[in-house]
């Protein structure tokens, strides 16, 4: 199997787990791992490639200085070992990317850095200038304040939604898995999966959860949905082990590729498909329905019957049919409490009534991506 899309990727996102930095649970940072993956990017960087490093560890970093043995389960415990970990683990990579003369940086970012529109773009213009320079960006989560109802939860996740933020070519996952299996790995004759052409192929599979170390938070269900994620925007994603990156990544048939299985579109469409949480919803009449997945028009508030939660105009929607399928996504254009008024009428009838301001849609096709 050729793996060209690896080879000739321009533009990387890097994720490396928490178990591939510290290996068992407690353990100090080993430098040995970081070294490896600041050697893994400084051979990309020389064959042209833009890196952009998403790691976790920060918690993990911080549990032996802090005297624990394991991943703590409460959110404050978690936020201060975050805290102590996250100085450990970027000056140990800065440390690994000076001998190759390469300059990194910490970025933390929160859900509110991705949902928000505004704190995307903002978020967006600063990795691409960072990349412009020449710098690797090195990505986390911001735990040490990000609250228990706005946090990532697994920075496969993370990854995923930051290869759309920089429109990368390929993202590749790091993991103390060297591949995806069809049964646990532990189990005898457990057979390594290369390619995964759609997820028709690998529904059947018991994904396992966090793995041995007991330092993260994932599992290789969020390593497939981050797949799902990543591939379903037009971008590959190559699963692999910390022992067998380099090869991976220079062209050998190791890990599990996952194929691109959706066109590439702009980074607003893929921000509303992936990235920004619905405020409420709009139920649609069949017609409406059929016009939007049929004829991608806008939304018109004659083809909506009922409007349910909060929200204000620009904020996140879901389109929902009337048996409750979510068929799109999209930014409304008014408040939640002035759409009753307008469901079930034309355009120019608003327009006669309520003013001209209201002869409008209520999401535009612009603002809409289908699910």
């Amino acid at each position: 199997m050729s793996r060209n899309v690896v080879t000739d990727a321009k533009r990387i996102v890097i994720k490396v787990g928490s178990s591939s930095l510290t290996g068992s649970a407690g353990s100090q940072l080993d430098s040995a791992s970081v070294a490896k993956i600041a050697d893994l990017i400084a051979s990309l960087k020389k064959r042209g490639a833009e890196v952009v490093l998403v790691s976790s560890g920060a918690i993990a970093a911080g549990l032996a200085p802090l005297g624990l043995s394991s991943r703590p389960k409460d959110l404050a415990t978690q936020q201060a070992a975050a805290s102590v970990g996250q100085g450990l683990l970027i000056a140990k990579y800065n440390e690994h990317f000076t001998s190759h003369k390469i300059i990194s940086s910490q970025v933390l970012i929160t859900t509110e850095d991705i949902v928000r529109r505004s704190h995307y773009q903002n978020a967006q213009q600063t990795l691409n200038k960072l990349i412009s320079l020449g710098v690797v960006p090195i990505i986390n989560e911001n735990d040490t304040v990000g609250t228990q109802e706005i946090r990532f939860g697994d920075n496969d996740r993370l990854a995923a939604l930051v290869s759309l933020l920089v429109n990368a070519d390929l993202l590749v996952l790091v993991s103390d898995v060297d591949a995806l299996y069809d049964a646990p790995p532990s189990q005898a004759g457990a057979k390594e999966i290369r390619h995964v052409t759609n997820f028709a192929e690998i529904e059947s599979i018991a994904l396992g959860g966090a793995g041995s170390a007991g330092v993260g938070s994932g599992g290789m269900v969020t390593k497939v949905e981050a797949a799902r994620i990543s591939t379903g925007a037009g971008i590959p994603m190559l699963l692999t082990s910390l022992e067998q990156s380099f090869e991976s990544l220079h062209g050998a048939d190791l890990g599990t590729l996952f194929d691109a299985q959706g066109a590439r579109t702009n980074s607003r469409l893929l921000w509303l498909a992936h990235a920004s949480t619905p405020r409420g919803r709009l139920i649609l009449d069949a017609g409406a329905v059929t016009a939007i997945l049929e004829r991608g028009v806008s939304l018109l508030p004659a083809g909506v019957t009922a409007v349910e939660g909060d929200f204000i105009a620009g904020d996140t929607v879901e389109l929902v049919s009337q048996d409750k399928k979510i068929i799109a996504r999209g930014l409304v254009a008014f408040d939640a409490q002035e759409i009753p008024q307008m469901l079930g009428r034309s355009t120019k009838e608003l327009a006669a009534t309520l003013g001209a301001e209201y002869e409008r849609e209520l999401v535009h096709r612009d603002d809409l991506v289908l699910l």
